[in-house]
């Protein structure tokens, strides 16, 4: 469940998930902070897309910082300084709030993982971009948070339709840097499909040890290892 040093572009005021956006990368850094709330101003509440996303953002970081079962919608609309009449009139009920947030929160993500993506100018440098992009910043990464507290809810059959579309989204785009690379002769001819469940496997468990804050990662790169075993499986034969 992948988070982004080249995802959204965060509020000056810190104030996404886990109540917080730290500046450090998945190797350390310094530590969340509290996000401030907004003062509601009911004379002037966003309309349309601003306050969609003002709702978003504020969701996002809510449910890092509360968990999913003790969510409140006048938390939200607290954060995001709105009414509660407004956070309801954008989500409904609490289940549909956590997975359209996120699939916002992908979405925005995906976006500028993309734009990034194509600015570089190998698939050796959009591999690194999707490490980067997969690994949690830090322990407690706002993003990773409401991926592992929204996978653990009970969904019916749509829900799980939408998470599991937004998972097989990830493995689409890592078998489409691989396929690039492999079609130009930088990468060896892996199969796709396995590679890809091995590569996602990984990087999945090396999040979790991120998230749960390990102490063999304090002195050594998430990043820098996940990359570096990548690599070494996708180098072509006969390269050193």
């Amino acid at each position: 469940m992948p988070t982004s040093e080249t995802g959204p572009t965060e509020p000056d005021r810190h104030s996404l998930p886990n109540g917080v956006i730290g500046s450090a990368g998945a190797d350390g850094g310094t530590a969340p902070r509290p996000a401030a709330r907004l003062p509601i101003d009911r004379k002037r509440q966003p309309s349309g897309d601003e306050a969609r996303e003002r709702a978003m953002r504020a969701a996002v970081s809510v449910i890092a910082e509360k968990g999913t079962a003790a969510l409140r919608m006048s938390d939200i609309a607290a954060r995001a300084g709105m009414s509660t009449g407004h956070i309801l009139y954008h989500f409904g009920k609490k289940d549909r709030l956590l997975l359209e947030v996120l699939a916002w929160s992908q979405a925005d993500l995906w976006a500028r993982f993309q734009q990034a993506a194509d600015r570089a100018a190998s698939p050796a440098e959009k591999l690194d971009l999707f490490v980067r992009s997969y690994l949690p910043r830090h322990q407690g990464d706002e993003r990773y948070a409401l991926w592992t507290q929204v996978l653990a809810q009970r969904h019916d059959e749509a829900g799980r339709r939408i998470l599991t579309e937004l998972l097989d989204g990830w493995d689409e785009r890592l078998e489409a840097i691989v396929r690039e690379g492999r079609d130009l002769g930088h990468f060896a001819d892996v199969d796709l499909p396995e590679f890809t469940v091995r590569a996602v496997a990984m990087l999945s468990g090396l999040s979790e040890d991120v998230m749960f804050g390990r102490p063999r990662w304090e002195h050594t790169s998430p990043h820098a290892f996940a990359l570096s075993a990548l690599v070494r499986e996708l180098r072509p034969t006969g390269q050193g």
